[in-house]
C-alpha cells in the first residue's frame, strides 16, 4: 500500500512537466517559485498534516491503554463490630484482606488491541489522501497564479491592437477623413483594455495571496514560475482509466474501513461470553486468633443473549459497507467520466483554435487595418475584428485552463503518476 501511495504522490510532480516545459528563465537571481517548491512548503507546514499525526498519537495512547490487563484491586473487609454484648468495641472484630481481578475470557484484550490498531492503520491511509487532496489544492492555485498572468498577456495584446486603431482614428481625424467621435470610442476602447490588463494584475496578486495561503505565508514576495497552458497531453480513453479507479486512495480507504468493522464485530462477538471474576484473601479469625484462606469466583449469567443486539448492530455496519463502497464507486466513475469528457472537447477547442481561428483573425484584423487606413472600411469593422480576436484568445485562454483543471481532477482521481503520453507542442496535432 506504501508503494502505491508514494506512486499517487509522483502525479503531482509528473502534472508539472507539461507546465515546467515552458518555464521561462528569470531575469533577477531570484528563482521564481515553481510547483514542486509550493508542494514541498506545503507538505511541511500545512496544519491537516500535523492535526493528523497528532490524533496518531493518540490512538496510538489509547492503543496501549486498551491492551492493560483488567487492574488488581486489593480490599479490606471488617466485620462483626462494632456491635453489642460481646460484640461490643473492635475486641471481636475480624479482618479479611483480599485482592480482586477479572479473568477476561474469549479473548476481548486482543480484539480491543486490534480495533485500535485497525484505526491507526486507518489514519495513515487518511493522511495520505488528505496529503493528495492539499497537492491537487496546491496545483489549482498554481494554475489561479498562471491563468491571472495569461489574461494579463491577453489585455497587453489587446492594448497594442487599441493603440494601433487609436493611432489610425488620429491620423484619419487630422486629414479630415473621420469624426472626432471615433478617436474618442477607440480612446475608451484603449481604456477598457487598460481597466482589464490593471484587473488581471490584480488578480495574480490575489490568486499568488490564495497560493502561499496554503503554507501560512501572509505577505508573499515570491514571483511563480511560467507555464504554457496550450501544451495539452494525450490522455487515455475513459474506459483504460476507470479501470485504475480500483486503486485509488478514496476506494483504498474502505479495505481499512472493512478491517475496522470486523474488528468492531470481532469485539461485540467477544462479549457473549463472560468474565470470571476471581477474589482470593486472608480472614483472621478472632474468637480463635487463626488466620484462614478465602477466596470467591463469580460468573455473570446471560452474557450472550446481552451481547446479541451489539453483534447485530455490528454485523448490518459491514453489510452496508459494501453498499457504501459500490456507491463511492459509482460516484467516482462518474466524476472521471465527466472530467475526461471536459478535458477531451477543452484540447480539441484549444487545437482547432489554434491551428484554424487564431491565425485566420489575425490575418484578417491587419488586413483591416490597412483597409480603414485606405478609407474601405470604417472603425467599427475593424474595431469589432480586435474585438472578436481578443475573444477568442480569452476563449482559447478559459479553455486550456479548464483542460488542466480537468487533468488535475483525472489524476487524483486515478492516482497514477503517468496517465499521458508526450505533451502536445504548439506545431502538433492531439
Amino acid at each position: 500500500m506504501h508503494v502505491h501511495f508514494a506512486a499517487v504522490a509522483a502525479w503531482i510532480t509528473a502534472f508539472a512537466l507539461p507546465l515546467a516545459a515552458a518555464a521561462v528563465e528569470p531575469v533577477d537571481a531570484v528563482q521564481p517559485l515553481t510547483l514542486d517548491d509550493a508542494i514541498a512548503r506545503v507538505v511541511e507546514k500545512h496544519p491537516d498534516l500535523r492535526l493528523i499525526d497528532s490524533r496518531a498519537e493518540s490512538l496510538a495512547a489509547e492503543r496501549d491503554r486498551v491492551s492493560l490487563r483488567p487492574p488488581l484491586v486489593a480490599g479490606a473487609q471488617v466485620e462483626n463490630t462494632p456491635g453489642t454484648g460481646e460484640y461490643a468495641g473492635v475486641g471481636g472484630a475480624e479482618v479479611t484482606l483480599t485482592l480482586a481481578s477479572v479473568l477476561e475470557r474469549g479473548g476481548k484484550r486482543d480484539a480491543r488491541h486490534a480495533l485500535a490498531q485497525r484505526r491507526i492503520d486507518a489514519l495513515i491511509l487518511e493522511r495520505e489522501a488528505r496529503r493528495l487532496d492539499l497537492l491537487a489544492e496546491v496545483a489549482r492555485r498554481f494554475l489561479a497564479v498562471n491563468a491571472a498572468r495569461h489574461q494579463r498577456d491577453i489585455a497587453a495584446f489587446d492594448i497594442d491592437q487599441r493603440q494601433r486603431a487609436v493611432a489610425g482614428a488620429r491620423r484619419r481625424l487630422a486629414a479630415g477623413a473621420s469624426p472626432e467621435s471615433v478617436v474618442l470610442t477607440a480612446e475608451a476602447a484603449l481604456a477598457r483594455a487598460e481597466l482589464a490588463r490593471d484587473r488581471a494584475g490584480e488578480q495574480e496578486r490575489a490568486a499568488r495571496q490564495h497560493l502561499a495561503a496554503l503554507w501560512g505565508e501572509k505577505a508573499p514576495a515570491f514571483d511563480v514560475a511560467a507555464v504554457d497552458p496550450l501544451r495539452l497531453p494525450e490522455l487515455d480513453d475513459a474506459a483504460t482509466l476507470a479501470a485504475l479507479l480500483e486503486n485509488t486512495p478514496e476506494l483504498a480507504q474502505f479495505a481499512d474501513e472493512r478491517r475496522i468493522r470486523e474488528a468492531r464485530l470481532h469485539l461485540a462477538r467477544t462479549a457473549g461470553t463472560a468474565d470470571l471474576e476471581w477474589q482470593v484473601g486472608a480472614r483472621r479469625l478472632q474468637a480463635s486468633r487463626d488466620t484462614a484462606l478465602v477466596a470467591s469466583l463469580s460468573l455473570p449469567l446471560g452474557a450472550r443473549p446481552r451481547a446479541t443486539a451489539e453483534i447485530r448492530a455490528a454485523e448490518s455496519e459491514l453489510a452496508a459497507l459494501e453498499i457504501e463502497r459500490e456507491a463511492k464507486d459509482l460516484s467516482l466513475y462518474s466524476t472521471l467520466t465527466e472530467a475526461h469528457g471536459r478535458y477531451r472537447v477543452a484540447q480539441q477547442e484549444v487545437r482547432r483554435l489554434r491551428e484554424e481561428v487564431l491565425p485566420r483573425l489575425a490575418r484578417a484584423e491587419t488586413a483591416a487595418g490597412r483597409a480603414y487606413a485606405a478609407g474601405a472600411i470604417s472603425y467599427m469593422e475593424w474595431a469589432q475584428l480586435q474585438s472578436e480576436h481578443t475573444a477568442m484568445r480569452q476563449q482559447q485562454l478559459d479553455t486550456a485552463f479548464d483542460a488542466l483543471r480537468a487533468l488535475i481532477e483525472i489524476q487524483r482521481l486515478t492516482g497514477q503518476a503517468f496517465v499521458a503520453g508526450p505533451a502536445t507542442t504548439h506545431g502538433e496535432s492531439p
